[in-house]
């Protein structure tokens, strides 16, 4: 067995461990099936974790193994959303915990004219602080959303380039630099919405479920972005590995991912735990009222 089989059946044993404890709280949660609203977006961002581990390994795959079926699923799985898709899941749990519902224009009272304090580099473009509304709440899901419509978009595009022959090195840092700005805007949002409604958000452990699911963003991507930068500094180097420099960067980006997201699935069980829905301490209105 060489080192590249070696650390693809590590790969693949670690894919299973975050399956087994993902499935593990998907299931505990469906066993305490108390509130379908919330609950289904807990399963969704539970099963995250496995569907982000299995897409960086077929794309870990495609680099020891030179089967078209690895290339082929690499190439379908970077065109999703992946953890974008968490940071939307997770706003709209919040939303349902505080019974707003930005469609419906369902603000309730007790929450609105709250201060909202913007930090810069956000004051070049909004005031410093303004007065919660559901103008307000709607720019905060907006800045949230961008991302998980940027993020394929970019992806199909680099994709593109990257099949037509044409993708100089600008290019890629024109990417790289859109997508940072993009991530870090979601990511301020998040921010933002959970100091305005820590309070309210107390009982359902928020500073947990957003550590977890800003962990799961910045683990993603933009250790992506430092190895870019130890590549360009020739600090990494493929002396002692098996890949020319080029696919060693990706190579190290998707097994650390995929380690990663071991911990990840765990640190969800506590974040994300059906125990209040299965002893019926959960706070929060009903699913039969409004969203």
């Amino acid at each position: 067995m060489d080192r590249g089989q070696f650390t693809l059946i590590g790969s693949t044993i670690c894919v299973m461990l975050t399956l087994h404890f993902s499935i593990q709280l998907v299931s505990q949660h469906y066993l305490s099936w108390k509130k379908p609203k919330e609950q289904k977006a807990i399963i969704i961002i539970a099963l995250m974790t496995p569907f982000i581990c299995y897409r960086f390994l077929c794309r870990f795959a495609r680099h020891t193994r030179e089967h078209d079926v690895f290339h082929f699923l690499g190439f379908c799985q970077r065109m999703l959303r992946g953890s974008g898709e968490v940071m939307a899941k997770f706003l709209g749990l919040m939303y349902t915990y505080l019974n707003i519902s930005i469609s419906k224009n369902i603000v309730p009272d007790e929450i609105k004219g709250r201060e909202i304090h913007h930090s810069f580099p956000m004051t070049l473009f909004q005031p410093h602080t303004v007065r919660l509304d559901h103008k307000n709440l709607k720019l905060l899901k907006d800045w949230t959303w961008q991302f998980v419509v940027i993020r394929p978009v970019c992806s199909v595009l680099m994709i593109s380039f990257q099949l037509l022959g044409i993708y100089p090195g600008w290019l890629s840092w024109t990417f790289t630099i859109i997508l940072n700005v993009s991530v870090s805007l979601a990511l301020y949002s998040l921010v933002v919405f959970y100091h305005v409604f820590a309070k309210e958000l107390a009982p359902h452990k928020p500073l947990a479920k957003f550590l977890c699911v800003k962990g799961i963003v910045f683990f993603c991507f933009w250790q992506g972005f430092v190895l870019d930068i130890l590549v360009a500094m020739e600090i990494v180097k493929s002396n002692h590995f098996w890949l020319d420099v080029e696919h060693l960067e990706e190579a190290l980006q998707n097994m650390l991912v995929i380690v990663e997201m071991v911990f990840f699935s765990l640190f969800m069980q506590y974040a994300y735990t059906a125990e209040p829905y299965r002893t019926g301490s959960f706070s929060g209105t009903s699913d039969k009222k409004k969203e």
